[in-house]
């Protein structure tokens, strides 16, 4: 099945992508891997979901700002690659605006690699790290970017 078959079965479809806010693109190519910058969780109007996880975001509202930014990830991959079936998911870096007592920020990225893996199958693993920050721009709850390589 492909991967458009996926997320029409998933009930997704792909938003459009934002202009980049500053001085940047939304992927950079280099031989067949591709660095998506890092985005986060937008809202059907354009606004972005923002607050502290753990003090005024839960960690399955996180989950899902998680899973979001996933979604506009997987529209910039299908940007870089022209078919997300051409797309291997090699690194995740997610990162959640977190009170300093938060430890829970695996569960939260986990959102955005549980979608990876049901769009791309066993090309949506993926080497990750999921750390917290004190602040992320415009207060967004989380931020994610990703490393794919093009076949």
């Amino acid at each position: 099945m492909s991967a458009e078959d996926n997320l029409k079965k998933l009930g997704l479809t792909l938003p459009s992508m934002p202009s980049p806010i500053a001085n940047y693109v939304r992927f950079k190519r280099v031989g067949d891997l591709a660095f998506l910058s890092g985005q986060g969780p937008r809202k059907p109007d354009g606004s972005n979901h923002t607050g502290k996880v753990g003090a005024d975001v839960t960690v399955d509202e996180a989950y899902e700002h998680a899973k979001l930014t996933g979604l506009g990830l997987l529209a910039a991959m299908k940007e870089a690659a022209g078919s997300l079936d051409k797309v291997e998911v090699v690194k995740v870096l997610g990162m959640v605006n977190a009170t300093p007592d938060f430890g829970m920020h695996p569960q939260v990225i986990n959102g955005c690699s549980d979608l990876f893996v049901a769009v791309l199958g066993e090309k949506g693993r993926h080497a990750r790290s999921a750390v917290g920050m004190g602040s992320l721009p415009n207060n967004i709850t989380v931020e994610i970017e990703v490393i794919i390589e093009v076949g």
